[in-house]
C-alpha cells in the first residue's frame, strides 16, 4: 500500500511541475464558467431597436417610451423615412425595427384599433424570433393597460408562472453543461494523455516491472485527477452560487456524489483511450471527438435533444454527459431527490462498469 501511495504522490508532483497542465486543470473551469455564465447566454438584453415614427403624436410617443423603458431593448436610432430601414439592418445598427404608421394615433382614437409593424433581421432566426416575441409582448402588455376600462366579452387572460428559473437566466442551463464539459476534459483527456506520455517516453515499461501490480499503477495515475476534479466541482459550484447567482436547491451531498460518479466514468473512458493508443496526439483526438464534441452537441446542453433527428436522439443515449446534465439540472435547479434521478444514476453506473471492464481487457501489461 505504501508503494501505491508513493505512485500517487509521484503523479501529484509530476502534475505540479507542469505549469501548463496545472492551468488546464484548475484555470480552465474558472474561465469556462465565467465565459458561459456571462458571455454565452440565450437571454436577450439591451438589444438594439430602431424606431420609424411616422405618426409623431402623443400616442406614438407613449408606445416608444414603453419600448425604451424595457430592459430588453435599447433604442439605437430614430429613423425618418422608410428608405432607412434596409440600410439600418444591413449596417447592423439595429436587430429589429418598429414602424409606427402616420395614422396610428388617429386610428387608435377613433377606431379603437391601430397597427404597427415589426421588422427583424432574420439572418439569425433564433434571435429574430426572440426579439419579435419580446417586442410583441411589450406591445400587448401596453395595450392591456390602456384598455383597463373597456369591457371585452369572453376575454381569456393567461397567467404565466416560470418555475425554478423565474428570471429566465441562461446560467441556470449553462452551469450543468460546463460541469459536464470540464470534468470530461480534465478526467478523460488528461488521464489518457498522461498515461500515453509514459509510453512514449519509455517510463511505462519501467513502472510495469516494479513490485506494484500494473493495474494499481494505472489507478494511482488516475487518483490525482479524481481529487483535482473534486476541486473543480467545488470551484464551479462556488462561482455558480456567489458570482452567477445560481442556487443549489437540492441536496449538496447528492450533487457531489453524482459528480464523483461522473468523474469516475470520465476517468474510466480516459483509461480506455490510453489502453488503445500509443501517442498523445491520437489520445487527444479521440478524447475531443469521442467525448468533448458529443458533450457539447448531444447532451442537451446547447441544443434540445427533442428537436434532433431520431438517429441523433438515439446516439445521445450513449453519451454519459447527457445523463449527468439531466442529473445536475434536476438536483441543482429543480431540487429533485435521488428518487427522481435514480434511472440516470444507474445508466451512468452501468457505463462506468462497462468502460472499466473494457479498459482492463484492452490494457497491455507488456509493451511492444
Amino acid at each position: 500500500m505504501n508503494q501505491f501511495f508513493s505512485f500517487v504522490k509521484k503523479e501529484f508532483f509530476h502534475i505540479w511541475r507542469d505549469k501548463r497542465t496545472m492551468f488546464i486543470l484548475l484555470g480552465m473551469p474558472v474561465i469556462q464558467i465565467i465565459i458561459f455564465g456571462f458571455a454565452l447566454t440565450n437571454e436577450v438584453k439591451n438589444a438594439e431597436i430602431a424606431v420609424l415614427d411616422q405618426s409623431h403624436d402623443a400616442a406614438s410617443s407613449l408606445l416608444v417610451n414603453e419600448i425604451k423603458a424595457s430592459r430588453y431593448f435599447t433604442i439605437a436610432a430614430l429613423l425618418h423615412n422608410p428608405d432607412e430601414i434596409k440600410t439600418t439592418l444591413q449596417e447592423n445598427k439595429a436587430k429589429i425595427i418598429l414602424v409606427i404608421p402616420s395614422s396610428y394615433g388617429n386610428d387608435l382614437k377613433h377606431l379603437n384599433a391601430a397597427q404597427v409593424q415589426l421588422i427583424a433581421d432574420a439572418s439569425d432566426p433564433n434571435t429574430a424570433t426572440t426579439l419579435i416575441n419580446y417586442a410583441s409582448a411589450i406591445i400587448q402588455d401596453y395595450q392591456q393597460r390602456i384598455n383597463t376600462n373597456i369591457q371585452i366579452p369572453f376575454a381569456i387572460h393567461t397567467q404565466v408562472r416560470m418555475l425554478y428559473n423565474p428570471q429566465q437566466k441562461g446560467a441556470y442551463s449553462f452551469v450543468p453543461g460546463v460541469m459536464a464539459m470540464v470534468l470530461m476534459l480534465v478526467c478523460s483527456m488528461m488521464t489518457a494523455i498522461t498515461i500515453v506520455r509514459e509510453k512514449e517516453t519509455g517510463t511505462m515499461e519501467v513502472m510495469l516491472v516494479s513490485p506494484v501490480r500494473p493495474m494499481k499503477i494505472i489507478i494511482a495515475k488516475a487518483v490525482p485527477y479524481l481529487l483535482l476534479s473534486f476541486i473543480n466541482i467545488a470551484s464551479i459550484l462556488l462561482l455558480s452560487v456567489y458570482v452567477l447567482g445560481v442556487p443549489i436547491n437540492g441536496s449538496l451531498v447528492l450533487l457531489l456524489a453524482e459528480s464523483i460518479l461522473f468523474t469516475i466514468t470520465c476517468l474510466s473512458f480516459g483509461l480506455l483511450i490510453s489502453s488503445i493508443t500509443d501517442s498523445q496526439q491520437t489520445a487527444m483526438f479521440i478524447s475531443l471527438t469521442g467525448m468533448f464534441l458529443p458533450t457539447a452537441m448531444l447532451s442537451g446542453f446547447m441544443f434540445p435533444i427533442e428537436n434532433m433527428p431520431l438517429a441523433l436522439r438515439m446516439l445521445s443515449n450513449v453519451v454519459p454527459s447527457r445523463w449527468f446534465y439531466e442529473i445536475v439540472r434536476s438536483v441543482m435547479i429543480k431540487g429533485s431527490g435521488f428518487e427522481d434521478v435514480w434511472m440516470q444514476t444507474m445508466i451512468l453506473l452501468g457505463m462506468t462498469l462497462l468502460l472499466i471492464i473494457l479498459a482492463v481487457k484492452k490494457f497491455k501489461i507488456r509493451l511492444e
